[in-house]
């Protein structure tokens, strides 16, 4: 049997030029390359909180070649870099020119100036902020309802019931102002979103624990007989030895359009001079001996969420600054002046406190020891900012 050949067809063959679809290969479309490549990560690779907070807020020096696209009724626009007198790297250059056939004009020294480089150091989102939170409410709740089914609260000595409803009830109008009119009028003043995420979750720190104090306050209402659990405003408003915290807490929300002196003065000067000093140099060192194992627990949790997350990212803020490669003497300055301004208020603000150190049956350490050991725990702090304390410390 014999085959006959066919012939070639005369079929046009394709021609590749490299212009079909999905032709061309990027740096970044190989399956493997699945992270972000628009920012310089902190370490040597990426993290999970760097690709969700780092350039999600614009920045025309970055890569938004158009400009701004909205402003304010004053002509300001974005996120000013004059909102605070502090300065980082760069902030002196003048932006891109924009305008017909400019292409953007791109600044090609990354980041465009020294703000970018802060990274949280708890690395705060969403995700982790709401874990966080979940985590705390629970535990606190526990704690309280342990103490219900126990009857733990009918120990509490009578002195010890006045106290609290009057003196920890107060301390809520602290966390609630701080929270919402210092920290919350400011999550959305400084010039990255990096800063903004973590000045928000300070704000739920604070929000939180206020809330915390207001709950504990109904259940005592409801378990102690005769806890008058309105005492806490009479104190607040009224009570001599709250009226000098009372004066700096709300000096803290009327400071002139500065973000960073409101931050810097809240977390570095009253956060360890007047916080800590009634929270952990005051009540928790002297519940147990009333009777109460529970209020440490409520008051602990603040404690936490300043010492270990909030000084933490304060720090990783103010503290490069100091060393900034162009602005370091002017940062410092102004930082110095700062101290200088407010630690005399709040070192006032905490001697008022002194008459409450008298309360309680069993009597916490005496006052004097109490504001030495926060002064030092101050001093501490300034020294780790590459600052130096303020004479009036030693007064």
């Amino acid at each position: 049997m014999t085959t006959t050949q066919r012939p070639e067809r005369s079929v046009p063959k394709p021609t590749f030029t490299d212009a079909e679809a999905g032709a061309q290969e990027f740096p970044d479309s190989g399956a493997s390359a699945r992270r972000y490549n628009y920012y310089k990560p902190a370490k040597r690779k990426q993290t999970h909180y760097e690709d969700v907070t780092v350039d999600v807020q614009p920045d025309p020096r970055h890569y938004l070649s158009q400009g701004w696209i909205y402003g304010f009724a004053d002509g300001s626009r974005g996120y000013p870099l004059t909102w605070t007198k502090l300065k980082a790297w760069g902030v002196d250059e003048p932006e891109p020119e924009r305008g017909i056939g400019s292409g953007g004009r791109h600044v090609a020294d990354w980041p465009a100036h020294g703000w970018h480089e802060f990274r949280d150091p708890n690395e705060e989102w969403e995700m982790t902020f709401y874990r966080y939170n979940a985590n705390v409410v629970r535990q606190v709740n526990q704690n309280i309802e342990n103490a219900r089914v126990l009857k733990g609260f009918d120990n509490w000595t009578p002195n010890w019931v006045n106290f609290v409803e009057r003196n920890v009830g107060a301390w809520m109008h602290v966390e609630h102002i701080l929270g919402l009119y210092v920290f919350a009028a400011c999550n959305r003043s400084a010039p990255t979103n990096m800063h903004n995420t973590a000045i928000a979750v300070n704000s739920m720190h604070k929000i939180r624990f206020a809330q915390d104090l207001a709950l504990y306050n109904l259940t005592l209402s409801e378990e102690i007989d005769g806890f008058d659990g309105s005492a806490h405003l009479d104190a607040w408003n009224n009570d001599d030895v709250w009226q000098g915290v009372r004066k700096v807490t709300e000096a803290l929300t009327a400071v002139d359009d500065d973000w960073g002196e409101m931050m810097f003065a809240t977390n570095v000067v009253f956060e360890p001079l007047i916080g800590e000093l009634f929270r952990s140099n005051l009540v928790m060192q002297v519940a147990a001996g009333n009777g109460d194992f529970v209020t440490p627990t409520v008051m602990g949790a603040a404690e936490y969420d300043y010492a270990q997350r909030d000084l933490r990212w304060t720090q990783a803020c103010f503290g490069p600054l100091v060393q900034d490669r162009e602005f370091a003497d002017h940062n410092k300055q102004l930082l110095q002046g700062w101290l200088a301004k407010w630690v005399p208020q709040a070192l006032e603000a905490a001697r008022t406190l002194q008459p409450i150190w008298s309360l309680p049956d069993a009597k916490p350490p005496r006052f004097e020891d109490s504001l030495d050991r926060a002064k030092s725990r101050f001093a501490g702090i300034v020294s780790d900012l590459g600052l130096e304390a303020p004479k009036e410390l030693n007064l």
